[in-house]
């Protein structure tokens, strides 16, 4: 069974194809710049070499009808007919208290996701464009939709309520729902397959370490608690989010300089985060070089990453009553040893023991802790692409 997986951004579009169950990528790649200058396709081949065509792309229908394209193009495709799609996957980044789990996209779920657009403002609605441009070019193909906040509706009512008048709850939803729920799920599952060990009798957290960050408390299989809120802002420090902060800071910084809700909103979520404190950039990489030359603004943004997602660590050490397995994903999880060695450092009273010749390893999966340490410490590359194949798989292959 082929299926291919989308996953829209405002003017991206990240997409793979997937031969299921093998779990083999057919080809991958991403629709950059839409809607702006320097718009082009990019495709990654199987040799390793990547291949840019540029062309001007409108809009998320226009997008996809060229990836589609290049997929059944002679030079550049694996399949000799659209009609080779059995499915496609959407990941959606919002899916509020409606979906637990993934589904076949249907009217009444795409109304579902039009109500949730409000929750996420940023994301819900390239998603929704993703959605739009396959039903309408690929009709009778079955679409599927993959949520990030899914895998926490297991969180418990404590966990997952604010403590604001419940009417509110009630009547607007507003409660913490969690992101990178995919992430999570693939790297927990993951861990256990590697360690050979039952996922229903361990204890995890894992640390989506990313441009947008995010710790999950995973007891026995199942989310319990993850530092995302009612939207990604709350939490770690991200690359240009506050992630927590007092709302009584929010609420007189925008009296001060007199800022309207949409400053506001654009002030915490775009120009915040290591890029507010550093004034140099979002990007770990940036940071560490400028810091080095004795930026201290820099030096003091990488000091507070690191706290902030130690802290998290800590607290949910604690919300678990203790733990068996810590993992790092994401692209500064998996890539930026420097960070990693940050969080980790100070972590020994928990009975951290780290293999000191694996620390620098990157981008590959690997277990840095020794075998006398009684938390084991992996990293391990998040794959959300091919949870989203799998999980369209278990729901189209008996169609």
């Amino acid at each position: 069974m082929k299926i291919i997986v989308l996953n829209c951004g405002s003017s991206s579009i990240k997409y793979q194809l997937f031969e299921m169950p093998k779990n083999k990528v057919l080809a991958k790649g991403l629709v950059e710049k839409i809607g702006l200058k320097g718009s082009a396709i990019k495709i990654s081949k199987e040799d390793g070499k990547d291949v840019k065509l540029e062309g001007e792309i409108m809009d998320h229908q226009q997008g996809i009808e060229y990836l589609l394209g290049v997929l059944i193009s002679n030079e550049y495709g694996v399949l000799k007919s659209l009609d080779e799609i059995d499915a496609v996957g959407h990941r959606v980044v919002h899916g509020g208290e409606e979906f637990s789990g993934s589904v076949k996209i249907t009217d009444e779920v795409i109304e579902a996701l039009e109500k949730s657009t409000e929750l996420a403002p940023l994301h819900n609605p390239p998603n929704l464009k993703g959605i739009y441009a396959m039903m309408s070019l690929l009709p009778d193909v079955p679409q599927i939709g993959v949520f990030d906040t899914a895998y926490h509706q297991t969180m418990p009512e404590h966990v997952y309520l604010y403590a604001i008048p419940y009417i509110l709850y009630e009547k607007y939803k507003i409660r913490r729902y969690g992101f990178h729920g995919t992430s999570h799920k693939y790297v927990a599952e993951r861990a256990c397959e590697i360690l050979d060990t039952d996922i229903s009798k361990k204890k995890i957290i894992t640390c989506h370490l990313g441009n947008g960050s995010s710790v999950a408390a995973i007891k026995y299989g199942k989310s319990y608690d993850t530092s995302m809120g009612l939207t990604p802002t709350e939490g770690l420090i991200m690359g240009t989010r506050t992630g927590d902060i007092d709302p009584g800071a929010v609420l007189h910084f925008a009296d001060k300089e007199n800022l309207n809700i949409d400053y506001v909103r654009t002030l915490i979520n775009k120009f915040s985060g290591l890029q507010g404190i550093s004034g140099v950039s979002s990007d770990m990489r940036d940071l560490e070089k400028a810091a080095e030359e004795g930026n201290h603004r820099a030096k003091l943004a990488l000091e507070m990453y690191a706290y902030r997602a130690k802290k998290y660590i800590g607290a949910y050490a604690a919300a678990l009553e203790g733990f068996d397995i810590l993992v790092f994903t994401g692209g500064i999880g998996e890539n930026d040893t420097q960070t990693r060695k940050n969080i980790l450092k100070g972590l020994e009273f928990l009975g951290i023991e780290l293999d000191d010749s694996k620390m620098d390893i990157r981008g590959k999966e690997v277990i840095l802790s020794t075998g006398n340490s009684k938390i084991t410490v992996m990293v391990i590359p998040t794959n959300e692409e091919l949870m989203i194949a799998k999980d369209a798989y278990l729901l189209t292959k008996n169609d």
